[in-house]
């Protein structure tokens, strides 16, 4: 371990109450970022609500006692609907979303098609409004909440064969800036963390060397690495806790420095 990823793991206490008596939406719970941010939350006492695609998503009820799972798409509007409805009936209500399930895509401009445009806006950019609308009614009547989205450092520089990704997340920046602007009176906050490159499953049923592919991006990095799943879920949920209370509308860039070159 370095010096520098021993500090990081050793950021934050595992466990705490920092989240107790909140209630949390996490989409794309069922594996890397998401599950992380979920563990981290339950650790910290929050009650979670866990949604993702993947059937797996339903370990996570056996692996963290008290978290509430549901299985769905968020391109629809039932799938969010249904989550945050989970959360009202099972905790009473809702205090946070993180907006994490997401979808890629690395095609040339000439090659990418309209199905392809289409399935990373709809998870992107569609999914996460539907969430983030219907977690917004619910923090409304509640009096406040917090919103946070796992963005890409691709929605602020340009990535070759990444017409749609990018276009998506700065999509969803965008959103999350409006988000703000209209939560702020409501006592509810939205940012979003513009995330590098993250050692993930990620891009497993898109390429099969999707691991190599992934570390092959550490040298472009000041930091020399890519992210653990874990170190972005710390930055996710600092940005939904109490210590980032006067935070909204930001784009928080956790890149290892590669938009800082």
């Amino acid at each position: 371990m370095t010096p520098a990823t021993a500090s990081a793991a050793s950021a934050a206490p595992a466990e705490s109450t920092e989240f107790a008596g909140k209630t949390a939406l996490v989409t794309g719970a069922a594996r890397g970022v998401g599950r992380e941010t979920v563990a981290l939350l339950h650790a910290r006492g929050a009650r979670v609500v866990a949604l993702d695609l993947r059937p797996d998503v339903k370990n996570l009820a056996e692996e963290f006692p008290g978290v509430a799972v549901t299985q769905g798409d968020v391109t629809q509007e039932e799938t969010a609907h249904r989550a945050v409805t989970t959360a009202l009936d099972a905790f009473g209500g809702l205090d946070i979303l993180v907006n994490n399930a997401g979808r890629t895509q690395n095609k040339p401009v000439t090659e990418t098609t309209a199905e392809d445009w289409d399935t990373v806006m709809a998870v992107n950019a569609r999914g996460s409004f539907f969430c983030a609308r219907e977690a917004f009614r619910a923090m409304k009547s509640r009096g406040g909440g917090a919103i946070v989205s796992t963005g890409s450092y691709a929605s602020t520089v340009a990535l070759p064969e990444g017409v749609a990704y990018s276009a998506s997340k700065g999509a969803l920046a965008q959103l999350t800036k409006v988000l703000a602007v209209e939560g702020g009176p409501l006592g509810i906050r939205a940012n979003l963390v513009a995330a590098g490159v993250i050692e993930t499953d990620f891009l497993d049923t898109i390429r099969p060397d999707s691991r190599a592919y992934l570390a092959s991006f550490g040298a472009a990095q000041p930091l020399g690495r890519v992210a653990r799943p874990e170190e972005i879920a710390e930055v996710l949920c600092f940005l939904v806790s109490p210590r980032s209370s006067f935070v909204t509308g930001a784009v928080v860039a956790a890149d290892g420095g590669f938009t800082a070159l």
